[in-house]
């Protein structure tokens, strides 16, 4: 039997609408799946560019309906269009996004799911994701470094790294400068580097955060796990802007998307590039 894949249009205000519909004409789309589309009658509604409480609500609802076919059994996997978090906080959507909702109905801890982006050419995982940026490094524990690092690692042999080859990315300049500069690479990183090594990972020491980065695009890594959401983003996405796919890794059920927001000035316009969710819906398929 074929798989099924639902595809939510995001907030229709953005270019969800846009993308989906030039994707799924697109001839790099895999054989032998179908897509079950949601939302997309709904947002002929709403006018290009202009948010509102309307167009937060069909976003919602999307998501719901896509959890429900999931349940269901009617699909095997979720791609998420972009979402405007303001706008869908306006109505009390209560989650900082798509990767919290997630875990939340899945009933899974935020602690035991990742928030993962793929790229063709490296992968980086985050060990905090949607925290403002104190927060996240107060929140920062080596339990969270071994758990966000088993998840990835497991993840990319799912897609082919038989062995993969993880950097990990030091918090602070230079790795700490072994102390000088900070001292959470002693306190926090080596004793879950040196316990996952144990295990048989094949992970690096704490890498200064400025060149590890260029080391993964290289090719000596397979993947970098980062430690707080720009850490890990700024260089994805210089790297792998049109092309990058969010994971959430550590679910029971598989959900990718863009790497991209809802780009609501260039909404109704046709000059969104479908790209970034032609390869979401790529990886999405490879892992059902």
């Amino acid at each position: 039997m074929k798989k099924t894949l639902a595809l939510t249009v995001g907030d229709p205000a953005g270019i969800g609408p846009e993308i989906i519909r030039k994707a799924l004409r697109s001839p790099l789309l895999p054989r032998g799946i179908h897509y079950h589309v949601i939302g997309l009658e709904a947002a002929a509604s709403i006018p290009p560019g202009k948010l509102s409480r309307a167009s937060a609500t069909i976003a919602w609802a999307a998501l719901e309906e896509s959890l429900s076919l999931w349940k269901s059994g009617a699909v095997q996997g979720i791609v998420t269009a972009p979402i405007h978090k303001e706008n869908m906080n306006s109505i009390g959507f209560p989650y900082p996004g798509h990767t919290e909702y997630f875990s939340q109905a899945c009933g899974i801890p935020n602690e035991k799911t990742v928030m993962a982006f793929y790229d063709q050419t490296f992968c980086v995982a985050l060990c905090t994701a949607h925290l403002p940026l104190s927060m996240a490094l107060q929140s920062l524990r080596s339990a969270r470094v071994i758990e966000t690092t088993k998840i990835f690692g497991t993840f990319l042999k799912k897609i082919g790294k038989k062995n993969p080859r993880i950097a990990m990315a030091g918090i602070n300049p230079h790795a700490g400068e072994n102390g000088l500069l900070g001292k959470e690479e002693k306190k926090i990183l080596l004793p879950a580097i040196h316990k996952l090594q144990s295990l048989g990972w094949n992970l690096s020491s704490p890498l200064p955060p400025d060149t590890v980065f260029y080391q993964a695009a290289q090719g000596k890594f397979d993947g970098v796990i980062a430690h707080y959401h720009d850490q890990g983003l700024i260089p994805f996405k210089l790297l792998a802007f049109d092309r990058g796919v969010n994971v959430t890794l550590g679910l029971p059920l598989v959900r990718t998307s863009p790497d991209h927001g809802t780009a609501l000035d260039i909404a109704g316009k046709n000059k969104a590039n479908p790209e970034s969710l032609i390869q979401a819906i790529r990886l999405a398929a490879k892992l059902i």
